[in-house]
């Protein structure tokens, strides 16, 4: 690939001989996309971008001759305009739109060769479906980061600019196949519909721990609709409030959909709170709420083609009968306007359960087709469930199984996404339940830990203006509003506000988990109890989050890696903990690691500006000091504090109660609470 980084207008290294398309037109939302995009990166908060609708990319592709994968255009409502340098075939797949090469109407799904010095237009898509794709004759050659083209356009890397494209772009063209086929044949193109129905998997957290069996049955009985505020990091959806199998979500946050934080699937359905999202390509990694069920990844094409106001009806099948990703033909199922089922797999999506020793249980969780949740013990938060987590992480990294694809940890939990056409599911539990007996005792756990300095805003201009936002457009009369650092203290049961400071700017965080919202960010925990603020997460989650605020949500800390959507409590803001210079090739691009200490120092908005401004430029690097994270240690000392810890909780409790009980009063909770 060429390790050219293409700017605006700027001419790349293959573009003396011009072959290379300019952009006239950029079109609503056209990314560059490769498939299957960013793997590998999900632990440290990178998503796999790439296409929405792997589908119509990849088809498109195998018509043209090219390697199924290569890197194409994606198009969201309404297309570019492109002039080709010489000329060259394309095969424009996905959504019905209106194509032209030159005025002249072409056809969707078939190969048609674009003279030298002629435009290809794609117009407005008139449904039903919401994306096209332009595939190209030997792709698109473009740098890749982190190994892979795919624009992420939120982490502003990919695609060659890290953004959508724009008028005057140049995109340089890859060689061309040999053989290039007439199209794609009728019997492989999806279907696309305004009323779909989605193969789903139970779990990974369904009934009746988490819901109830009526919520069960409502959500696998509904027909949803698409909300109008959905994208590439999720498609929002419209339907019935869940009544909840319980009243809360203990350390985790007042809200019942909130838990410990975890890592999640691209397909699965998240109730952040009581709004489900269908989370994207571009969706976080990890995350504090419940997922109920998830897309299988051969139905996941079907979320790039969901439009608002469409309707979606989930369909449970059983996991090892589930279509593979793999197939591009009849196989895959996608000219079904139906999914055909006769049930899933009636386990709540619960695979399996062990016990790690005799105080410590092992729950095996279901998560889509291709992935598994490990979980260790009771949901409450202890660092030596952490330490397992660990143990285990480092093990499977260490034998390196082929079949196994991501291993992402969260703060009791590893998540495992796995090839089922390289490794079995069976196969898989086998592997884990041998490494169970292999792993060192969590309380040996020693591990470096730097501690890393850095600078905290207090309750930052920018905070407050996503606070503003959120009023204005999504909810006015939440109880955090319109103040977080308030509603903290009040949920703890401090007596003013200078107590949270004062709390926050003790406290030694250590980092459990990386890519809590994206790129590096941290989902952190004071190592001292008496100074874990606990508070619950915004419902429904704010739509916009400065990049680097700093929030609190259940017992944990969130640096946010960049702009986006969110729902931690703010407390501030900070420095950049994505290094955006790295070409991530030589260094990585993330500040933090796993079992890292962050201690804050207090600085001025104006200050703050500067500091970032100065990073941003290549300098400004933080101060850190080499340690390590004993785990017994860490034990001793809540055995010889146990009486003043037991005496912050209690008090603690009683202030989450009380705001509970005026949750209940207001309306905020369900019946059921």
């Amino acid at each position: 690939m060429s390790t050219v980084q293409l700017e605006k207008g700027v001419v790349g290294a293959t573009d003396i001989d011009g072959s290379a398309i300019e952009v006239l037109r950029p079109g609503m939302l056209t990314t560059v996309q490769d498939w299957p995009g960013r793997v590998g990166y999900w632990n440290v908060g990178v998503p796999p971008s790439g296409p929405m609708d792997d589908l119509s990319l990849r088809l498109g592709n195998r018509a043209l001759g090219n390697d199924e994968g290569a890197a194409g255009l994606e198009c969201t409502l309404a297309g570019p305009a492109l002039r080709f340098g010489v000329a060259t075939s394309v095969c424009v797949t996905g959504a019905p739109a209106t194509v032209t090469v030159d005025g002249r109407p072409v056809r969707q799904w078939r190969t048609v060769v674009v003279p030298a010095g002629a435009v290809l237009d794609i117009g407005a898509i008139h449904g039903p479906g919401m994306r096209t794709y332009v595939l190209i004759a030997g792709g698109l050659n473009l740098p890749e980061y982190l190994g892979s083209t795919a624009t992420f356009t939120l982490g502003r890397f990919g695609g060659g600019t890290g953004a959508a494209l724009r008028s005057g772009d140049r995109l340089p063209l890859g060689a061309p196949p040999r053989r290039i086929g007439s199209g794609v044949p009728m019997a492989d193109q999806p279907v696309l519909s305004h009323r779909w129905e989605l193969a789903v998997t139970e779990g990974p957290h369904g009934a009746p721990e988490f819901f109830t069996r009526e919520d069960m049955n409502t959500l696998l009985g509904t027909d949803y609709e698409v909300h109008f505020n959905s994208d590439r990091t999720g498609v929002r959806l419209i339907g019935p409030k869940p009544r909840w199998a319980r009243t809360d979500g203990g350390e985790a946050g007042l809200h019942p959909s909130n838990i410990h934080d975890t890592a999640y699937s691209v397909g699965a359905l998240d109730f952040t709170g009581d709004t489900p999202i269908l989370l994207g390509p571009d969706g976080p990694s990890l995350g504090g709420f419940v997922c109920p069920v998830t897309v299988v990844a051969a139905e996941r094409w079907k979320l790039g083609q969901l439009c608002p106001g469409d309707t979606v009806r989930f369909v449970p099948v059983r996991a090892d009968r589930a279509a593979s990703i793999r197939a591009l033909g009849p196989a895959r199922r996608a000219d079904w306007p139906i999914v055909l089922s006769d049930g899933g797999d009636g386990d709540d999506g619960i695979i399996a359960r062990a016990e790690a020793d005799d105080t410590t249980s092992i729950t095996y969780r279901r998560a889509g087709d291709d992935g598994i949740l490990v979980e260790y013990g009771d949901m409450t938060l202890d660092l030596g469930l952490r330490a397992r987590v660990h143990a285990l992480h480092h093990h499977l990294l260490e034998h390196a199984e082929p079949g196994i694809t991501e291993l992402t940890p969260g703060i009791r939990s590893l998540q495992i996404r796995f090839d089922p056409q390289r490794l079995s599911r069976p196969k898989l539990l086998q592997l884990l339940s041998e490494a169970e007996s292999a792993v060192p005792a969590a309380t040996e756990l020693v591990v470096p830990s730097r501690t890393v300095h850095l600078p905290l805003s207090w309750d930052d201009p920018a905070t407050r203006e996503a606070i503003t936002r959120y009023m204005h457009g999504v909810r006015a009369d939440a109880p955090w509003c319109p103040w977080n650092i308030e509603f903290i203290r009040r949920m703890n049961g401090l007596s003013t506000v200078a107590d949270v400071f004062d709390t926050v700017f003790a406290a030694e965080y250590l980092v459990l988990g990386l890519g809590d919202v994206y790129l590096g960010a941290p989902v952190a925990t004071p190592t001292d109890p008496r100074h874990r603020l606990v508070t619950t997460k915004y419902n429904p989650a704010r739509t916009w989050t400065p990049e680097n605020a700093v929030g609190i949500g259940g017992a944990y800390l969130c640096i946010y890696g960049m702009e986006g959507p969110g729902g931690y409590q703010f407390v501030g803001r900070t420095t950049q903990v994505w290094n955006h210079r790295s070409s991530g090739r030589d260094e990585n691009p993330w500040l933090l690691r796993y079992f890292d200490r962050i201690r804050w120092y207090p600085v001025g908005a104006e200050e703050l500006l500067d500091m970032r401004a100065d990073i941003a430029r290549g300098g400004g690097e933080p101060r850190i000091e080499e340690g390590e994270f004993r785990l017994a240690d860490h034990r001793e000392f809540l055995a010889a504090n146990s009486e003043s810890i037991a005496g912050f909780r209690a008090r603690q409790a009683e202030a989450f109660a009380t705001e509970r009980n005026s949750w209940r009063a207001a309306g905020e909770l369900s019946e059921r609470d």
